[in-house]
């Protein structure tokens, strides 16, 4: 059934398996859905929530079993299913943790990829980009997915998405470390992921997508080019594929959806549907013109908003937001942090805490007077944490994460 705009949700959170004493990562999700499912699977229904892997193997996904008809109680639902995937873990000597990136993994050293159904695929990519940097092997994401029902919901969509995709780091950065040292961005993984199909860069592009707003003009512009060039690489055509577009918001026709990929996974599912909720009101405004007609967003240059992306996924919350056609086309006048702008739309959009599911007010709450998740981890424990430090970062945030709690609430 075809849904339009806002009629369903679709949220998927990546968490890492770790071991329950040393915090490195554990290549074991392949066992952990055996236990539950009998046999090696690649998929198992929680009830509301679904589980399935990832390329990298002590990576597990846990994303809502079809489109939500609200983001509601959601929080609920992925928060029910961590804590019976980490009671699984347990005699395993291992337990779920969130985060962007792992702060201490060696990925040449402790990166396995997964051996068992589609694994042709993974090979292909392995084969051709190697796996084995962080851009590949050590990078969890919140991905939203909302539908769209016609040429004209995707339009406007996709270009109230682009044009609030620079901004979403200063909500959601949550990887400030990487290789147990501080990078000097608030967003690692955005850095990391931008680089890791360099060999052939129309993949990714340049993060924030070209304004397009048909689907022949997207398969013309986007996806026609990027299959033309992956061609010499992949004679078997294994990634002649809609998913093989790696931009920060990526359309997927084959399910009428747009899937928004820039989000960091927070510390726990509340963060990550607080975000999302805010997120959600934003782009619904956009959608309906609010502050500005479609073609002013469409006039926004690409280059000129991912200067802005890079700039915030680096400076996070106290990046200084200076685009005059960004501020303008949200409804503001003057610079302003990102922060700042983000406070500015949820005063906007969100009418009142009811708009809300309760359980998303507090978190939500902690990110704008707080700032991010890598934010509150520098406070916590500065930017040069010794081996000590790190240990403790990964147990709390496990434990943020078990107990669906904020870190630094």
């Amino acid at each position: 059934m075809t849904l339009g705009l806002f009629a369903g949700f679709g949220i998927e959170l990546e968490y890492m398996v770790v071991d329950r004493s040393s915090f490195a990562v554990q290549p074991i999700v392949d066992e952990l859905l055996r236990h539950f499912a009998g046999s090696y699977v690649g998929d198992f229904d929680d009830g509301p929530i679904s589980w399935s892997n990832e390329l990298a193997l002590h990576v597990v996904e846990l994303k809502t079993n079809g489109p939500a008809p609200a983001l509601a109680g959601v929080a609920s639902s992925f928060q029910r299913s961590v804590q019976r995937l980490d009671a699984a873990l347990a005699p395993m000597g291992a337990r779920l943790m969130p985060g962007g990136m792992h702060p201490t993994m060696d990925p040449k050293r402790e990166f396995r990829r997964w051996p068992h159904d589609y694994a042709e695929v993974y090979g292909a990519y392995d084969r051709i980009f190697d796996c084995r940097g962080h851009g590949w092997s050590n990078l969890q994401s919140c991905h939203l997915n909302l539908p769209f029902a016609n040429d004209d919901e995707f339009g406007r969509l996709h270009l109230a998405a682009r044009a609030l995709l620079p901004l979403l780091p200063a909500l959601a950065a949550s990887s400030p470390f990487c290789d147990g040292r501080f990078t000097g961005w608030l967003d690692w993984r955005l850095q990391v992921y931008r680089h890791n199909q360099a060999r052939v860069p129309r993949i990714a592009g340049l993060v924030v997508p070209e304004p397009v707003t048909t689907r022949e003009q997207y398969f013309r512009e986007i996806l026609e080019p990027t299959w033309a060039d992956i061609a010499p690489l992949d004679p078997d055509r294994l990634l002649r594929e809609e998913w093989l577009n790696s931009r920060g918001v990526v359309a997927k026709f084959f399910r009428d959806a747009l899937e928004i990929r820039v989000l960091d996974v927070q510390e726990c599912p509340a963060a990550d549907l607080a975000i999302a909720s805010l997120v959600v009101a934003v782009l619904r405004a956009l959608c309906t013109e609010r502050w500005c007609g479609l073609a002013t967003l469409a006039a926004l240059p690409t280059e000129e908003l991912a200067a802005v992306l890079w700039q915030v996924a680096k400076e996070g919350d106290q990046a200084m937001v200076t685009h005059r056609g960004l501020l303008q086309a949200l409804g503001l006048q003057e610079p302003c942090s990102a922060l700042g702008v983000w406070r500015h739309l949820a005063d906007a959009t969100l009418r009142s805490p009811s708009d809300l599911d309760p359980l998303l007010a507090a978190p939500l709450h902690t990110i704008l007077t707080h700032g991010p998740l890598a934010r509150r981890l520098l406070a916590a424990f500065g930017t040069a944490p010794d081996p000590a430090a790190f240990r403790s970062m990964k147990q709390q945030l496990a434990d943020c994460l078990h107990a669906g709690v904020s870190f630094g609430a």
